[in-house]
């Protein structure tokens, strides 16, 4: 940000690319499911890059919804990514990369519960739970995943953002 809360061209152009493979990462991984890598770049952006992030998901938000189109997901994405952005801000002093895997993997885990909100105002309560009983299996897989992921991941891909934002605030 530069100035007084203002945002710059370099700030725009950095949350593009980023919200950018964000969903490049997305696609990528999109055969297995639910393992993926926007959960762990989601608390990596937001401990590097800061509030840049609100920008970030919504490139990513953005991104998605022209390639998928709007539907019920779109609305749960707009809390969730969020949500774990929150986390990551609250647990911001934390660097150990066991400690984010377990965060990340809990958030894998609360994910369903999470997106069956949305359900709760469509269909009910029975919808809700059918909803999230429904995706618990995945849920597991997502838990699974992002604690993996997380876990070998973090360190290096801290270290190689905490460079590139050095990088982009000497330019």
């Amino acid at each position: 940000m530069t100035g007084k809360g203002r945002i710059g061209i370099r700030d725009i152009c950095l949350m593009a690319v980023l919200g950018a493979t964000m969903y490049a990462s997305q696609v990528a991984l999109a055969f297995l499911p639910n393992i993926e890598l926007v959960s762990l770049l989601t608390i990596l952006f937001t401990l590097v890059f800061k509030k840049k992030i609100i920008g970030i998901l919504g490139v990513f938000l953005v991104i998605e919804t022209f390639t998928y189109g709007i539907n019920t997901w779109t609305i749960m994405y707009m809390y969730v990514w969020p949500i774990l952005a929150l986390i990551a801000y609250l647990f911001r002093k934390v660097d150990k990369p066991v400690i984010w895997a377990v965060i990340s993997g809990a958030y894998g885990l609360s994910f369903g519960f999470l997106c069956s909100i949305v359900y709760l105002f469509i269909g009910g309560p029975g919808g809700f739970w059918a909803y999230f009983l429904n995706g618990l299996t995945f849920d597991l897989i997502h838990c699974l995943g992002n604690f993996t992921v997380t876990f070998f991941l973090y360190r290096a891909l801290r270290k190689a953002l905490e460079k590139l934002n050095r990088i982009f605030l000497r330019a």
